[in-house]
């Protein structure tokens, strides 16, 4: 029974934060059961780092090296850089070529994401972010994916996704198979102050971070501000440490949390276990993270057999929708 086929990636941000760590577990998962494709997104990154783009090359390289110290493997699957395939470029021209507009200005995050850079004194209505979900489908069409795993809210895109593709089949012949959501149970952390995880607000945990800077930044996390004495009574829900206990501590979280209602634990107590379990669970991956980067050119390799495998089978799918268009 052959294997389904699945496209994902990330934008380069740099090292990863933890908050990462919950998406890395599940594609080290689907690598054992699918053939994968890992894309560094880094044309996507241009659609609102434009004005940055000398970053993300030095953020690629981090990222992909986080990628390979929690698990990823490059015998399993197949790992590479966007621009390095420029068949992405060539079937998103085609795509363009016969998706509506209005498709476009109907995605949910389009505006969303406008006002957000906006506040921040960025102006990002340029034509690649308007056509991003266009190149989006490229990626994951390029290689006739047929599962891409997503969050609930990336639901949206896909079925964009497949809308393209199916107009595409219907206009010439069809060439592109309709992916199927697998929804990931993402983990959602917040940052150390309760706002969402983000290096542009230095609340992020990264998964490299060692012994003293995780304590450091778990010290910082934002706690019940009614606790004056650790004496009294606490409310978990509202504390962040416990949204990470919830994930790192699960077996034990009963008993932190009734310790914390009835005041048997302080917020430093709370916080001493949670910065353990932490570098238990990331101590192997800084290990592993440091043997790659002590062997630089392992990462250059990786990336440069992954771009060719990732293009031979981008060829093949552009060889078909040439065909399909043009004829033979």
């Amino acid at each position: 029974m052959s294997r389904g086929r699945i496209l994902s990636g990330m934008r380069p941000t740099g090292k990863l934060h933890i908050g990462h760590l919950s998406v890395l577990e599940n594609w080290i998962k689907l690598q054992n059961e699918y053939d994968c494709f890992f894309c560094v997104a880094d044309w996507h990154a241009l659609t609102t780092s434009f004005d940055e783009a000398g970053n993300i090359n030095a953020n690629a390289r981090e990222m992909v090296i986080d990628w390979l110290a929690s698990g990823l493997d490059p015998d399993k699957a197949v790992v590479f850089v966007q621009s390095d395939v420029p068949q992405h470029a060539e079937l998103h021209l085609l795509f363009s070529m016969i998706t509506p507009l209005g498709w476009l200005e109907r995605v949910p995050t389009y505006k969303d994401q406008i006002r957000h850079h906006h506040q921040k004194g960025k102006d990002i209505m340029n034509y690649g972010f308007l056509g991003y979900p266009v190149l989006q489908a490229a990626d994951i069409l390029v290689y006739r994916a047929d599962t891409v795993p997503v969050g609930e809210d990336q639901l949206p895109h896909l079925e964009l996704c497949r809308e393209i593709g199916r107009r595409f089949n219907h206009l010439y012949k069809p060439v592109f198979p309709e992916p199927q959501a697998k929804l990931a149970q993402v983990a959602l952390l917040p940052g150390v102050d309760g706002r969402k995880m983000s290096k542009s607000y230095a609340n992020d945990l990264t998964i490299s971070a060692d012994p003293e800077e995780l304590r450091k930044k778990v010290n910082a996390m934002v706690t019940d501000p009614g606790r004056i004495r650790k004496t009294d009574p606490g409310n978990p829900e509202i504390c962040v440490v416990h949204k990470y206990h919830g994930i790192y501590t699960a077996p034990e979280l009963s008993t932190i949390e009734e310790d914390c209602r009835q005041g048997n634990i302080g917020c430093a107590a709370c916080k001493k276990i949670l910065a353990g379990k932490l570098d238990e669970t990331t101590s192997p991956i800084r290990e592993r993270r440091q043997r790659i980067v002590q062997d630089p050119g392992y990462v250059d390799d990786v990336l440069r057999e992954g771009a060719r495998k990732a293009r031979e089978e981008a060829q093949l799918t552009m060889d078909m929708a040439r065909e399909a268009v043009f004829g033979a």
